[in-house]
């Protein structure tokens, strides 16, 4: 019986360490895809958009003043029609008032001075063919009509009659819209100049 025992205990060790060792390792998959083709995006007026200088008694205390509304011009060529769609890096996250919105930085620290938002309108392809701007929250798995270009989303453009897939495009043309905002002014020290500091990174993403 003792013998017995004995050997029940070593199958069992032997077996427990054989399962320790299976789980102890882990495979490494990596995976992609090199295309042929490279898009090169571009902004009119160098993607600048200059407020210059605004009085603090223009600014309302009780809402957010809208300080306002510009319209740039974006193009995205690339050396042969392409799946992509266009990424927004918020470089001001932080200073969000909302995950829908662009920052505008901080005053002092910890207050936040406002936010902007970005559209796209009337968005063209090559040949004059008309397009229709399309997002996808989802890294581009499924895709809707949408014109507001949140950070979180992918954007892109699509065939008039489907919104669900994007299209491949060589050239696009497309207004870039940014709407910028003060925050209410009653929350926010404006006793010295205060530096407006928007920046986003626009980058193309191969789908």
């Amino acid at each position: 019986m003792k013998t017995l025992l004995t050997t029940l205990a070593t199958s069992a060790l032997l077996l427990g360490s054989a399962t320790a060792f299976a789980a102890s390792t882990v495979e490494l998959v990596v995976r992609g895809k090199i295309i042929p083709a490279a898009c090169v995006p571009g902004l009119s007026s160098s993607g600048v958009i200059d407020h210059g200088k605004i009085s603090a008694k223009d600014l309302r205390a009780d809402n957010p003043t809208l300080i306002g509304t510009h319209l740039l011009n974006m193009t995205v060529n690339c050396d042969a029609p392409v799946l992509f769609a266009l990424h927004a890096i918020d470089n001001r996250a932080a200073s969000a008032a909302m995950p829908s919105d662009y920052g505008l930085g901080f005053i002092n620290d910890n207050q936040k001075l406002g936010w902007y938002t970005l559209s796209l309108l009337n968005p063209v392809a090559e040949d004059g063919v008309v397009v229709q701007p399309i997002a996808s929250g989802d890294q581009g798995k499924t895709w809707y009509r949408e014109s507001a270009w949140e950070p979180s989303l992918y954007m892109s453009v699509a065939s008039m009659d489907d919104d669900t897939q994007p299209l491949p495009v060589k050239e696009l043309r497309v207004g870039l819209e940014v709407r910028t905002s003060i925050a209410r002014t009653d929350s926010l020290d404006l006793s010295n100049e205060v530096t407006i500091d928007g920046s986003a990174t626009l980058e193309v993403k191969y789908l």
